[in-house]
């Protein structure tokens, strides 16, 4: 504020200055100052400025690297030097379900994985990227995301599809392992790396439902000709003690004359009801065996 009145007062008295005796403006010579103290303005006002947090400052004089700006205000000089930020906050990417990245499993399947991937630059090192990339964002884009991809794309590689699934906590956990070796010495912090999701192409779901049906299929006819089995053996048990009954009942008339069958028998039919009549000097029969 005090800068625009002081060079307002210096327009000032040059426009009273610069009025010929006929009270013409000089046009000229009012143009040519109002240009300076535009030109001055711009030179203070481009002589400081701020570093917000999650950044820094790379400060670059005649474009050589001279330092850097931790957040917060700073001074430079205008024209020769440049403040470039470089945003050291953390970076996620993700895959999500509907647009997952493409993988391959060990068995040779397209399997299709969800992924979040954090991570950050170390802000110690910015000016080794500014000088090597121009920008955070050309290092991220054409260094860090690539490499991503393609740890995270041969870590499931040494999965089958199905263990891609059932195993995938410990994939995310070997995918970070996999990532915190690959970016040793590239200036770069894996936060975390999570495989939220797995999926598979159209047709080898549908492979994989036919599979599952012809499974379940095969094991119901298993168990129906398990029961068939065990219905005949039932069978078959139950001939073999009949026959057995019946060899012990054909031993036991065989060894007493079958006395003692005919008296089974007998007591099996009787009603417990005696004769009505006897002819008279016969002994009482004990039951009649005739239907």
């Amino acid at each position: 504020m005090a800068v625009w009145l002081y060079n307002r007062r210096i327009l000032d008295s040059h426009l009273f200055m610069y009025k010929d005796v006929n009270g013409e403006l000089k046009v000229a010579k009012v143009a040519t100052h109002v240009i300076l103290g535009l030109v001055a303005l711009i030179l203070v006002w481009g002589s400081f400025g701020t570093v917000q947090a999650g950044e820094r400052g790379v400060r670059t004089q005649l474009g050589a690297v001279v330092g850097v700006v931790q957040p917060g205000f700073y001074v430079k000089f205008p024209i020769i030097q440049k403040i470039v930020k470089m945003d050291v906050r953390t970076q996620s990417l993700t895959a999500t379900k509907d647009a997952p990245l493409s993988a391959a499993s060990n068995d040779l399947q397209d399997t299709r994985l969800a992924v979040v991937v954090n991570y950050h630059i170390n802000p110690s090192t910015v000016e080794n990227i500014y000088q090597q990339y121009g920008s955070a964002d050309t290092y991220y884009h054409n260094i860090v995301e690539p490499l991503i991809v393609a740890t995270v794309k041969a870590t499931a590689s040494q999965y089958t599809a199905a263990e891609q699934i059932q195993k995938r906590l410990e994939m995310s956990a070997k995918a970070l392992t996999a990532l915190n070796t690959a970016f040793e010495g590239k200036n770069v912090a894996i936060e975390k790396a999570d495989i939220t999701d797995v999926s598979f192409s159209e047709s080898f779901t549908a492979a994989i439902e036919a599979k599952v049906t012809a499974v379940q299929q095969a094991e119901a006819a298993k168990n129906k000709l398990e029961q068939v089995k065990f219905e005949a053996q039932q069978t078959i048990e139950t001939a073999k003690a009949t026959a057995e009954a019946q060899r012990i009942q054909a031993q036991s008339l065989a060894a007493q004359g079958g006395s003692d069958y005919v008296q089974l028998k007998a007591l099996e039919k009787w009603d417990g009801k005696l004769p009505v009549q006897m002819i008279p000097g016969t002994t009482v029969p004990f039951i009649n065996l005739k239907n």
